[in-house]
């Protein structure tokens, strides 16, 4: 008979989940890296090193955003809406796996931040959690639909010549879109303007900082 699971066992989980995130490399995934077989251009150092920031501003994103979801999962009341978060913590962490490959092949490091991203992400979204699973999906909505501006802008960024870069936030891109869908056709609540506005301010300062350091 399986012993059942105390919160004391759930808070250790997700302490070693939190370690690993920020300080392991995240294992392999089924699908392929996006830029196997991709082929990029002379890069000059100034670019590779402009390329570089973006990678660890969205490595930094994948983070927060698996933070946000285990958060979610830990106080949420519906069991579809715990399997649904941590479905999509594991499909961001596939995202990690591919952003920090990239880093590595530019020769830089992902964020010395890494740590409060994630538990600052996860704090906000156990609270969210508690309001009410349409809340937290709301947020879910919310997240995914920034993040996919902020993909956008990072594409419109890249030399043309690099390619590799190019075709892993392409697809992260259309997988963060397909979360933001997924979580208003659950029911997701659409978030008061200043919860928006607060999130976005939020994301400024993560970008900035991540981007340097």
């Amino acid at each position: 008979m399986r012993q059942k699971t105390t919160i004391i066992d759930r808070l250790l989980e997700e302490l070693q989940h939190g370690l690993s995130t920020c300080h392991v490399k995240p294992p392999q995934h089924e699908r392929r890296y996006p830029a196997k077989t991709e082929k990029s251009g002379e890069l000059s150092e100034q670019q590779q090193k402009d390329i570089a920031g973006l990678m660890r501003v969205n490595n930094a994103g994948e983070v927060a955003a698996q933070g946000l979801y285990r958060g979610q999962a830990l106080t949420a009341r519906d069991p579809k809406v715990v399997t649904a978060m941590e479905t999509a913590a594991e499909e961001e962490n596939e995202h990690l796996d591919w952003c920090q490959q990239r880093l590595s092949e530019l020769n830089a490091s992902r964020s010395l931040l890494d740590g409060f991203w994630y538990w600052g992400s996860f704090a906000i979204g156990a609270l969210a959690g508690v309001a009410g699973d349409k809340w937290s999906l709301g947020f879910v909505q919310e997240t995914e639909e920034q993040v996919c501006k902020h993909l956008e802008s990072h594409l419109k960024q890249l030399p043309e010549q690099d390619k590799r870069s190019r075709i892993i936030l392409e697809t992260m891109k259309s997988d963060e879109l397909q979360h933001a869908i997924s979580a208003h056709k659950a029911g997701a609540a659409v978030l008061p303007r200043p919860v928006k506005t607060a999130m976005t301010w939020v994301s400024k300062v993560m970008t900035a900082t991540a981007y340097r350091v």
